[in-house]
Parts: C-alpha cells; structure tokens; sequence
C-alpha cells in the first residue's frame, strides 16, 4: 500500500548576519545553507495496517507526513501510495486519503457541521446514495448526531475532533494519515477516539499512519512503530520487538520504614551501575528503582534490596513503552 525508499528533503537557510550592515547586506549578497530535514528514509506499510509514527520534535515527522500526502515535493527518493505517486497524481490521488491535523481544522468555521460535509461531499464527488449511507456509518462511529447542526464555532475541542475525522473519511479513503488526534482532549474523549479509530481500521481496511505523543495512542492502536531522530531511521518493527531489544529496564517498587532508604541502599557502589543505567525515586515510604536488567539480573537486585533493608511490600515490573522510547531517543541522540 504504502512503499517509501530513501525519501529526502532539504531546505535553503538564509544566513543574515547581525545588526543593520547584515540586514542590508543579506538583501544584495545573501548568503545560504542547506538544512536537512530528512535523510533517506525508508519503510512500507502494508494494507490495512496502523502504522506509529513517532519521534521527538524536530525529528522530522511533519516533514516526511507533508511528502506523503503531496503538500511537499522530495528532494529525492520516491514515495508511491495506492500507486500513485502524491505529488505527480496529486488530484486523484487526494481522492484517496484523509488527513487529520490534530491542531487544525479542515472544517468551515462558521457553518454548521452538517452544511460543511455537504460542502466535502461536492469536493470529492461522492454521490447521493453513497453519501447517505457514510454519514449513517458515521454518525453510528463518532456520535455526531447531538451537535452535527451546531456551528463549528461552537463545537468543544472533543467534538471538533470527531468531526474532523468524519471528515477525512466522508470519502472512503483508503489511506488516513492522523496527525496527533488525541492532543488536548480527557481521558474518557480520548478513549472514545481511540476505538472508533479502532472500530474503522477493522470494518473497512483503512491504512492508517499515526503521528502521536501520546504513547498510549500507540500502545493501544498501532501495530508496528517507525520511530525518527534527526530525519534518520532510529526503529522500525513491532511493539513487542521494541520491548525485546530495548525493555532491558525493570523497575523495583517497594513500601519501607527504613530512613533514608534510597540512599542508604548504595545500589550504585555495590552494583556498578553506569550513566542512565539506574534511577531513584522515593516519595514517603515508597520507593522507586529502575534499573538495568541486562547489567544486574531482577533476582539481585531484589536479595540485596531485602538483604539490607525492612521491606512491607515489594513488586517489580516491566519498563513501560514510554521509558523504552526515552532511552531509545537518547541512544540515538549520541
């Protein structure tokens, strides 16, 4: 479905120099340099695939979303989607994919919400009938029914959010590109926007890449992650892949009366730890230890932690996503 190979985008940086002499300067002899926004990146998603697509700011992310839905042309390397290349087929191929701007709108601010998708409905041609039955689809999904007359204007962040992603589906995409679509919103509106993202890849086939923060948006709905650093490749595979080769961290949760327990533990003396290999909190009676598997085995670390001090209760768990992706950025950050 979707096939990237080695796309890349570079931008000219004008270079001013300071103060009025580098200004005037600037607009007779301006100087330039080329910024890399992204080094040949490569990756495919098969149909029917959600697809995380995640990174730190700066990472690139926009850019190479902008590429695949035509708003940016490469600079080299080719992207096809559906087969159609996004900036060469760019009319029929906007036909086939819906896009969602977490902090944007595609919708008419002033216009009730039913008269704006009667407004999409004659961009992309859909006809009578086959609107009739999406909107019935996507009323039943999104719970539109209770302010589709509503002015956008009026509509909460949560609202305004399903209704831009029944928009980017009024059409049938078979692409939808989602660019964090859970940002600002509660929990329980979050969830809702979750499943019904769920419930839509399931019933119809949808390709869905996901830009997110949210790591529980990518816990909870992707099956593979392509994480970027610095426009580069950082990791490509499954969530449990990332657990298996990066999720060597553990932590250690215990209730004890000890004073100064975290301290007088001395874990670091004793074990050896390295930079970023062990880390302490500690919060009333309770405290927290993750630590690095691979350097000293859960079984030690927990005889030693008995060993040494009174303990009331003790577990220990796996590191979540969240963590694994910390220390993933910072391994590709050096």
């Amino acid at each position: 479905m979707i096939y990237v190979d080695k796309l890349r985008k570079e931008f000219k940086k004008t270079i001013k120099d300071p103060g009025l002499k580098g200004s005037i300067k600037s607009l007779f002899k301006p100087k330039s340099e080329k910024v890399v926004a992204v080094s040949d990146i490569s990756f495919e998603v098969p149909e029917g695939e959600i697809l995380g697509f995640i990174g730190p700011n700066g990472a690139g992310k926009s850019t190479v979303i902008k590429m695949l839905t035509g708003i940016l042309t490469p600079t080299s390397g080719t992207c096809t989607i559906n087969g159609k290349n996004p900036t060469e087929n760019r009319k029929s191929y906007v036909k086939e994919i819906g896009v969602v701007f977490g902090q944007r709108t595609q919708l008419w601010w002033d216009l009730p919400l039913r008269e704006t998708y009667g407004v999409l409905k004659e961009i992309y041609e859909v006809p009578e009938d086959s609107y009739k039955k999406r909107m019935a689809f996507l009323n039943e999904v999104l719970e539109l029914d209770s302010f589709i007359t509503s002015p956008v204007r009026t509509l909460s962040l949560g609202q305004r959010m399903r209704a831009d992603i029944a928009a980017s589906l009024l059409h049938s995409p078979k692409v939808l590109f989602l660019d964090e679509p859970t940002i600002g919103l509660d929990v329980v509106v979050k969830d809702n926007i979750r499943k019904a993202i769920e419930y839509i890849n399931r019933q119809e086939k949808t390709t869905v890449i996901l830009t997110t923060h949210d790591l529980a948006d990518i816990e909870l709905l992707a099956n593979r992650i392509v994480m970027i650093d610095k426009g580069s490749n950082v990791f490509d595979g499954t969530i449990g892949e990332l657990k298996t080769k990066y999720g060597q961290i553990r932590e250690l949760c215990f209730e004890t009366d000890s004073p100064n327990a975290a301290q007088a533990l001395g874990y670091e003396k004793h074990f050896g730890f390295g930079e970023d290999e062990l880390s302490l909190e500690a919060e009333g009676k309770t405290v927290k230890v993750r630590f690095n598997s691979s350097v000293v085995p859960v079984s030690d670390m927990l005889s030693y932690t008995l060993d040494k001090i009174n303990v009331s209760d003790i577990s220990v768990k796996d590191a979540d996503i969240e963590e694994i992706i910390r220390r993933l950025y910072k391994q590709g950050v050096e």
